[in-house]
C-alpha cells in the first residue's frame, strides 16, 4: 500500500469516524491545542504585530512540526500511516459537531423555546443572542454552518491532501489561532494580525472548493453561481463571502445584513438579495448541504492528491 493510498484511506476512515462519533467529549486534541495556545499567549502577548507574528509561529508551527515528525516516524508502515491519517482527520474535522449543535437550534425554534435557541447560539457563532429574534437566529446558524464547512471539513481536507498529516493539523491550529486571537478587539487588534492573515490565506483555496461544491450539490447551482459571483466580494471576509453566497444561491435564501458582535453593529451587505428570508426550516437543509459538500471534498481532495502523484512518476 503506497503512501497515497495510506492517505486516501486513513482520510476516509478519519472522516467517517466523525459521521458517526462527532468530536470526543473530553480531551479534544484542537481544545488541548487552544489551552496550550492560551498558555504561550500569556508568555508572548505584547501590543505588536511582531510578538503576534512570533506566537502564531510558535503555536502554528509547533503542531505542523509534531504532525511532520509523526508522520515521518510511520512512514514505513503504511497501516501505521493510514491510522495516524485517520486519527488526524478525526480529531480537525468537525462536521458533525457542527450539524448537530445547529440542529439544535433548529429544534429549539421549532419549539417555539427562544430562550434555548440564544442559549446554545454562541456554540457555533459570537454574535450576540440577545438582540436576536428567531428569523434572526436561523440566519447566523445558516450563515455559520456555510462558513464552518469550510473551516472545519473542507480547508481541512484541502491541506491535508496536500501535506498529509502536517497539513490536517497544521491548518487547525492556524484557524484555532484566528478564533483566538484573530479578531479586532483592541487587545488583539495587533497581536493577532498575524493569525488572522495567515488564516485568511491558509482558508482561500478551501473556501473556494467549498463554494464551488455547494453549486454542485445544492438544489439550485444557477441561483449560487450567479450569487457567488455577485456577491461574494461585498463581504468583509475573503473567504466566508464566496462560501456564504454559494450557499444562499443554492438554499434560495437571503443571508447577510445587520449583525451584532460584542455590542458592536456591524452592517453587511446582503447575499443573494432575490432570495425569500430564512426559515428555521432552512436550518436542515444547510446542515444537509453541509455534509453532502464535505464527502464531495473528500472525494475531490484523495483524488487530486492519486492523480497528482500518478502524473508525477
Amino acid at each position: 500500500m503506497g503512501a497515497d493510498r495510506s492517505y486516501a484511506y486513513g482520510a476516509a476512515a478519519g472522516l467517517l469516524g466523525d459521521l458517526l462519533l462527532g468530536d470526543p467529549q473530553r480531551m479534544h486534541p484542537v481544545a488541548a491545542f487552544g489551552r496550550a495556545a492560551g498558555r504561550v499567549e500569556r508568555v508572548l502577548w505584547h501590543d505588536h504585530r511582531g510578538w503576534g507574528a512570533l506566537h502564531t509561529l510558535v503555536c502554528a508551527g509547533g503542531a505542523t512540526a509534531l504532525g511532520a515528525l509523526a508522520a515521518r516516524a510511520v512512514r514505513p508502515r503504511p497501516a501505521a500511516s493510514a491510522a495516524l491519517t485517520a486519527a488526524a482527520t478525526w480529531a480537525v474535522v468537525g462536521g458533525t459537531s457542527l450539524a448537530r449543535e445547529a440542529s439544535a437550534v433548529g429544534r429549539a425554534l421549532e419549539r417555539g423555546d427562544l430562550a434555548a435557541a440564544r442559549a446554545r447560539l454562541p456554540h457555533l457563532c459570537g454574535r450576540d443572542p440577545e438582540a436576536l429574534d428567531a428569523d434572526a437566529i436561523a440566519r447566523a446558524v445558516v450563515e455559520s454552518v456555510a462558513e464552518n464547512t469550510s473551516d472545519a471539513v473542507v480547508g481541512a481536507l484541502v491541506w491535508g491532501a496536500v501535506a498529509g498529516v502536517p497539513g490536517l493539523l497544521g491548518f487547525r491550529a492556524v484557524n484555532t489561532l484566528d478564533a483566538m486571537v484573530g479578531h479586532k478587539s483592541p487587545r488583539l487588534r495587533r497581536f493577532g494580525w498575524a493569525s488572522a492573515r495567515l488564516d485568511d490565506a491558509a482558508g482561500w483555496p478551501g473556501a473556494r472548493l467549498t463554494a464551488v461544491l455547494a453549486v454542485l450539490a445544492g438544489d439550485d447551482p444557477r441561483g449560487a453561481v450567479r450569487a457567488w459571483r455577485a456577491d461574494a466580494h461585498r463581504h468583509p471576509s475573503p473567504n466566508a463571502g464566496p462560501v456564504e453566497a454559494s450557499f444562499a444561491g443554492a438554499l434560495g435564501v437571503r443571508l447577510g445584513g445587520t449583525l451584532s458582535y460584542g455590542g458592536r453593529i456591524e452592517h453587511r451587505p446582503v447575499l443573494n438579495g432575490t432570495g425569500r428570508p430564512v426559515e428555521v426550516a432552512d436550518i436542515g437543509r444547510a446542515v444537509r448541504l453541509s455534509r453532502r459538500v464535505g464527502l464531495l471534498a473528500l472525494g475531490v481532495t484523495v483524488a487530486g492528491r492519486l492523480i497528482k502523484r500518478g502524473r508525477g512518476r
